[in-house]
């Protein structure tokens, strides 16, 4: 599910944001990555800091359109393969786009990607969190389990 929103400005000239209230229906970054593959399209690579802005802009008239968005992060298709050096100061270098993009843009909270075994990438959503070091909680980057449920 999620509307698809297309532009004409960027690259991927089309968007669609699935968030799934019920906590059920949420999903891994792998099968996340299927769904998207499965629809004809690919999880979000976000290349530029104006790709970033038209993706919070849409994420907010989502909120404003009163459909009960609250807290819950955004897959993105971002990620890492191997844990061969995933404790060094090397791995934000080894995060790769799932659609084989090579932009290097990146938008990571303070202290993230904090990698370990942690290898997949969210965009965070939590308007009700208590801000961080990095302010609050929206649109940043943080690696996450890829086995966790977003």
């Amino acid at each position: 599910s999620g509307q698809k929103v297309c532009y004409g400005a960027f690259k991927r000239s089309c968007y669609k944001l699935a968030y799934f209230q019920d906590l059920s229906r949420r999903v891994g970054f792998q099968e996340a990555r299927q769904a998207c593959e499965m629809d004809g399209g690919a999880l979000l690579s976000l290349e530029s800091e104006a790709e970033q802005q038209l993706i919070e802009n849409m994420l907010q008239n989502l909120t404003k359109s009163g459909s009960g968005i609250s807290d819950g992060d955004f897959w993105i298709g971002l990620w890492r393969s191997g844990d061969g050096l995933a404790t060094s100061s090397v791995c934000p270098d080894l995060y790769q786009w799932a659609d084989g993009s090579i932009s290097p843009f990146r938008n990571w909270y303070t202290d993230e990607p904090s990698c370990g075994s942690e290898a997949c990438v969210v965009m965070y959503h939590q308007p009700t969190a208590n801000p961080g070091l990095g302010g609050p909680y929206l649109y940043q980057w943080n690696d996450d389990r890829c086995n966790m449920k977003h």
